[in-house]
């Protein structure tokens, strides 16, 4: 029978990878004699916690069934945002416990919204602890999204169950076995991309710390101009390549090597994915043109190019202050926010096949109207589509705007103003970074908004991450009862 023993030992377990993790900085902290030993006391404090939890909760088989699958979804993510923020609270910056919980939720769910105001002259052991928080982060997510999250039918996540058992009680076997497939993908990926950054300029540590943050579609960076610091078309065309790789669906990764060459070229969502691209590029660029935006025509290409795919798979990198190209802009790229990239990728936002699947929906009503007596089959991706899981994806995209307003109105009431209040509601469910306006925009950062809204949005960021559901389902009275 399935306990909570179970949850509690896996994120023991989640614990202890997060407390050897932090021995990375550590090392850094000895290399550039920074003069403190935070990341030792964090890892110390982080592995007995996780080593209490393990054995606290040892059994002779670990089951997870629906109700624990969902507790275990949103307190692995807020525990580890809990202990990751240690580092930061104990650093000599003097993080205070709101802003390192704010940095380390941004950081685990692949956010990138940052309170840090001098990344340049930031100690190069927190630099790479908020690098692997994303990358950390980025794992945690596929991993979620291709077992776990379709079988608890969230938001229509089902759509992209993976052949197998069907039964929840399956579900930690699962697991284990595709994530280590996933790990050593997205592994891969992030060592060819440093690879690459290496190649074309930036040194091992901004190599290294970028190659984690762009294959996570994360965004923080080891510099306060982001991207645009180092001033080199080639890093930003590495960029978009790989900020592209990981956002598209990783199953398809995986049903590539087993022989499926034509995966990434039959898949709907990833055609759509790019084709959205394509298109947002071109309206942009028209739109650069339109204004007399003060470059040549080739940099305008790579400037659309490179803000729209980093904003629209919710990465958060930047090249140059968007808010400063008129209004238009500032519409788009909210739009954009919400859109993000495909599902089962470790891009977030509301996704793409969720707004293929409204436009079938619309389309298919249209046609009712038009022929009242025609029997219409949905399909996507060459798979009969019912009506109660079209109703899901509807209820998730309608769900999703209506937490938007919500926290819109919440970061109002804080203190915030009109348009930081839109976009970093935006920002923190959509999981994209930076949002708009001289305080919070991209030249800007979290810092100075008050503390209750850094709470607000540490909130948002944890619900867009696992798909609302997977957290609001605990504030149900009904979801405690046996």
């Amino acid at each position: 029978m399935a306990t909570n023993k179970t949850v509690f030992f896996m994120i023991g377990v989640l614990l202890i990878v997060l407390g050897i993790s932090m021995m990375a900085p550590y090392i850094m902290q000895l290399i550039y004699n920074e003069g403190s030993h935070s990341f030792i006391a964090s890892a110390f404090v982080t592995i007995f916690i996780g080593i209490l939890f393990v054995l606290a909760n040892l059994e002779k088989e670990y089951k997870l069934n629906l109700r624990q699958t969902f507790l275990f979804s949103t307190l692995a993510w807020s525990m580890v945002a809990t202990f990751g923020s240690l580092p930061f609270i104990l650093s000599p910056k003097e993080f205070s416990f709101s802003e390192a919980f704010f940095e380390s939720m941004s950081g685990i769910t692949t956010t990138g919204a940052t309170i840090i105001t001098n990344l340049d002259d930031s100690p190069k052991s927190i630099l790479l602890w908020r690098a692997i928080m994303q990358w950390l982060g980025g794992i945690g997510i596929i991993v979620m999204a291709i077992t776990i999250l379709p079988l608890l039918k969230v938001g229509g996540m089902q759509l992209f169950k993976m052949e197998g058992p069907d039964t929840t009680e399956k579900i930690l076997p699962r697991t284990i076995e595709v994530a280590a497939i996933i790990i050593s993908t997205y592994f891969s990926l992030t060592i060819l991309c440093g690879f690459f950054y290496w190649l074309f300029g930036m040194s091992i540590f901004d190599s290294v710390s970028h190659a984690m943050t762009t294959i996570a579609t994360g965004g923080f960076s080891t510099h306060n101009d982001s991207i645009g610091f180092f001033k080199n078309s080639n890093i930003e065309i590495i960029a978009s390549v790989f900020i592209v790789m990981g956002s598209i669906p990783f199953i398809s990764y995986l049903k590539f090597v087993k022989g499926n060459k034509k995966i990434f070229f039959q898949d709907v969502q990833i055609k759509g994915f790019i084709y959205l691209i394509l298109i947002s590029v071109l309206v942009m660029i028209v739109y650069l043109l339109s204004i007399n935006y003060d470059s040549s025509i080739l940099d305008k290409v790579r400037i659309a190019s490179f803000n729209v795919i980093s904003i629209l798979s919710g990465t958060g990198y930047v090249t140059d202050d968007f808010g400063l190209w008129g209004k238009f802009s500032l519409i788009f790229f909210l739009f954009l926010m919400f859109i993000g990239g495909c599902a089962g990728s470790t891009a977030c936002g509301i996704k793409i096949f969720r707004l293929q699947m409204l436009l079938i929906f619309l389309k298919n009503q249209i046609k009712k109207l038009l022929y009242p007596n025609s029997i219409i089959i949905n399909k996507y991706n060459d798979q009969k589509i019912s009506d109660p899981f079209i109703n899901s994806v509807l209820i998730f995209i309608f769900s999703f705007l209506f937490l938007f307003f919500i926290i819109a109105m919440l970061l109002s009431i804080s203190g915030l103003d009109f348009l930081s209040a839109i976009s970093g509601a935006a920002s923190a469910i959509s999981n994209v970074g930076p949002g708009l306006g001289d305080m919070i925009g991209p030249n800007g950062n979290y810092k100075a908004i008050p503390d209750p809204s850094k709470w607000i949005l540490s909130i948002g960021m944890l619900l867009g991450r696992l798909e609302l559901f997977a957290v609001l389902v605990l504030f149900f009275p009904t979801f405690w009862r046996n």
